[in-house]
């Protein structure tokens, strides 16, 4: 299963982190999600039919931009 890493900027608490991956898990065919408030990292497996732009837009359209 494909691997995804990006930093998301902007999470400051509990409430952004759970809008981040509620944006995620909406996406079809993902898998394990893993996401640090800390650092901003975030690892997300999912199939090949979601793309990174896919994940990147589910992202940014919550209000958080990706690096």
């Amino acid at each position: 299963m494909p691997t995804t890493t990006l930093i998301i900027t902007g999470m400051q608490s509990d409430d952004c982190l759970r809008t981040v991956m509620n944006a995620i898990q909406d996406l079809p065919c993902i898998g394990h999600v893993e996401l640090s408030i800390e650092t901003g990292a975030a690892s997300i497996e999912h199939t090949s039919m979601v793309s990174e732009g896919d994940i990147r837009s589910a992202i940014e359209e919550a209000g958080f931009p990706t690096e």
